[in-house]
């Protein structure tokens, strides 16, 4: 807990079991109140280990994607009363001893949004990540932050933190089931106006790392473009699109935050 408020990490995995333990082991205990993971049918033993490790899960019958995946960790999460939501990948690849600043972030009441930005440290590319994935993630980063005018430095890291106001506030169910849902959801928090933050963090590029194909990949990027090109026609009133819609599809919020 910090600052009072229930923190909640989720662990979002598919086939985690060679890197599972390390990321659990390595998050900090003293503020946060639970650990939750969602495996979206994994063909390995992820269960197994989250069993032995005693972790909390939820497991969907048929492998539904990493955008539906993150929709049932948020909505377990607020269902469990989290105040502060911090998704991390059970990948290893981002610090899990970084989940506390990246929690105290949204705490200090300054964003609802926190996010653990590959890019602010520097030698990315010398720490593993691949020099075409480094090139794709700065121009469309800077394209982005010219269309909607932002300076973040990073639009797809996958170590984040939210507060429920926000996770509550706007239809990140109309958001795709794949991986542009991480895109979409920075997007639908710029349009709405929720402030972002974003905090340093080490990430690690190792074989068991989860990652994209280079088609996906370009299918991704599409996507972003697709995205970004959605919020310039809802703000020019060109356009209408579900994802933007304040009636949109959101998560339930049965129950209520302390």
């Amino acid at each position: 807990m910090i600052r009072g408020h229930k923190v909640i990490v989720v662990l979002p995995a598919y086939n985690a079991e060679r890197t599972l333990e390390h990321t659990y082991q390595g998050i900090t205990r003293d503020v946060v109140d639970e650990i939750l993971l969602i495996d979206d049918y994994s063909q390995d033993r992820t269960i197994d280990v989250a069993q032995r490790l005693g972790i909390p899960y939820h497991r969907h019958r048929q492998n539904r994607g990493y955008g539906a995946n993150q929709k049932t960790c948020y909505q377990l999460a607020v269902d469990r009363g989290a105040e502060i939501i911090v998704m991390l990948h059970p990948d290893y690849q981002y610090p899990p001893e970084m989940v506390a600043p990246l929690a105290e972030l949204v705490a200090s009441g300054k964003v609802h949004v926190a996010l653990g930005s590959r890019m602010l440290g520097g030698g990315i590319v010398q720490r593993g990540m691949p020099l075409y994935k480094y090139l794709a993630n700065r121009l469309w980063t800077w394209g982005q932050n010219v269309c909607l005018r932002q300076r973040l430095s990073e639009y797809h890291t996958g170590f984040r933190a939210f507060s429920r106001a926000f996770l509550l506030g706007v239809p990140l169910l109309e958001n795709s089931d794949d991986f542009l849902f991480d895109n979409q959801l920075l997007v639908q928090a710029i349009h709405f106006g929720y402030a972002i933050g974003e905090i340093a963090v080490d990430a690690r590029f190792e074989k068991n790392s989860s990652s994209i194909s280079p088609w996906r990949g370009t299918w991704y990027g599409l996507g972003v473009v697709a995205a970004t090109a959605q919020c310039l026609l809802q703000r020019t009133g060109l356009g209408q699109f579900r994802v933007f819609n304040p009636r949109g599809r959101r998560l339930s919020g049965s129950l209520q935050a302390r």
